[in-house]
């Protein structure tokens, strides 16, 4: 069993992140689920929710996070793509604007978009 595996996060638009971890913990319509080196093969939904990859480098272990709005996920030979509709890394969410974008949501009565400034924020916090 390899020690890691190849990560591509791609959301509409483009790249968000590519590298190798050691783990990736993402939300499905199915729950949530970890994946690590040698996991068995698989292809789900993504629903909105943080993904939070483990990584690892000469430098020592890291953690990124994204913000996922949707999409699919996919594990076979030691390569998991997340192909998603919105992906945003933690570290490009501006925190002030999500809660303003919440808040709007609530007084709107916009379940979605109240979902996505939740998710949006979860990814801030994590990182």
């Amino acid at each position: 069993m390899a020690a890691e595996l190849h990560v591509e996060l791609v959301a509409a638009d483009r790249q968000v992140w590519s590298g190798e971890a050691t783990l990736v913990v993402a939300r499905t319509t199915s729950g949530d689920i970890g994946v690590m080196p040698g996991h068995q093969p698989l292809l789900g939904v993504l629903e909105s929710g943080p993904v939070t990859i483990r990584t690892s480098s000469e430098g020592g272990a890291g953690t990124v996070v994204a913000a996922v709005h949707g999409g699919f996920i996919s594990f076979a030979d030691n390569k998991l793509s997340l192909l998603a509709e919105i992906a945003e890394l933690s570290d490009e969410i501006d925190a002030q604007r999500a809660e303003r974008a919440l808040e709007r949501a609530k007084s709107d009565d916009d379940a979605a978009a109240e979902r996505r400034a939740d998710v949006r924020l979860r990814a801030v916090a994590v990182r």
